[in-house]
């Protein structure tokens, strides 16, 4: 599906190559200060340009289409669209029927039945998270004094990213990285046991960001070579702070007071030039593929604001949740 969230509700549209892409979002309160100059931060940080990323260059210039009158949110729901301007999909055609190995073209041709637009992946582009880092910069001002803050710790297997990034364009190759992200300041309480425990539902939304493909809260994987009186975070005082923070800053689901703490694996751009091996599909019979066209080197470089943006949807939904739980049971 193409929408996410049960009150703060954000639904993406558009494709890569197609007139716009954007967001819809439902449940946003009234009264919330926003102009376009709140968009501008956040959606520098995602763009294209720096080394390492595509040379696609768009405005991606934020278009309110409702929703917001007078510079404050009108309880209805928020259209943002985004122009797409500087599209080339002349540079898809060699994989209309070659499949690119590693990207989502066979499988979407085959569940579409060939009718999926295919030209920069369509509606599966990463163009997409515009739309997600839109309805994050509103979400953040919901949720303060809640901060979220993201950032790229490792790319390629290196914590030199400057030199990771210029070797991997010396050899015409990707690579991927690591981004940890933290919410400092949440309530206890927050998330609900097993289904839609906080880290549950944080998941899913960190997995609908094109490229993730793991994720760990707290220690993560090394938990399972610890003992328990390794692992269990002392706590110190009624607040709920503890010594250690293992957990990640979620028991049971539900956040415990101290910050949550999780890192995401992004995995290396599909679309490179080095020849690769897969199938003509009109003929069925094996055949090379060699990527033209503008590409990231690295999509990890511009994913730790969009982690950030679906880390505030998750939590002002949860937030919004909570205070309607309490205005119902009092």
């Amino acid at each position: 599906m193409n929408s996410f969230g049960k009150i703060f509700r954000i639904s993406i549209f558009g494709e890569s190559h197609g007139d716009c892409v954007g967001v819809v979002i439902d449940g946003c309160p009234s009264g919330v200060l926003l102009s376009l100059y709140d968009f501008i931060e956040d959606l520098e940080r995602r763009r294209s340009g720096r080394k390492g990323t595509t040379q696609r260059i768009e405005e991606d210039l934020p278009i309110i289409k409702s929703g917001v009158f007078n510079d404050r949110t009108t309880g209805a729901p928020i259209m943002i669209a985004f122009n797409n301007l500087n599209a080339e999909p002349k540079d898809y055609k060699d994989i209309k029927h070659k499949p690119r190995p590693g990207h989502v073209d066979f499988a979407a041709w085959k569940k579409y039945g060939g009718f999926n637009d295919y030209r920069g992946s369509g509606h599966f582009s990463g163009r997409l998270t515009l739309g997600i880092v839109a309805a994050g910069v509103i979400a953040k001002k919901i949720i303060e004094p809640v901060k979220v803050k993201a950032g790229l710790v490792e790319i390629g297997g290196s914590k030199d990213i400057d030199s990771a990034v210029e070797h991997a364009l010396e050899i015409g190759d990707s690579i991927g990285g690591i981004v940890e992200c933290r919410l400092y300041n949440l309530p206890v309480g927050l998330g609900e046991p097993f289904f839609d425990s906080f880290e549950s539902v944080l998941s899913h939304g960190v997995f609908s960001i094109p490229g993730i493909k793991a994720i760990e809260f707290g220690c993560g994987f090394m938990c399972a070579g610890m003992k328990g009186s390794e692992y269990n975070d002392e706590i110190l005082d009624y607040t709920g702070k503890t010594k250690s923070n293992n957990a990640g800053g979620i028991n049971g689901g539900i956040t415990n007071g101290n910050e949550i703490y999780f890192r995401v694996a992004v995995r290396p751009t599909s679309s490179i030039p080095k020849p690769q091996k897969t199938i003509d599909l009109k003929t069925n019979e094996p055949t090379e593929i060699s990527i033209k066209g503008r590409h990231d080197v690295a999509i990890a470089l511009r994913i730790p604001v969009i982690v950030e943006a679906i880390s505030a949807i998750v939590t002002a939904d949860f937030m919004l949740l909570e205070q309607r739980i309490k205005r119902i049971w009092g």
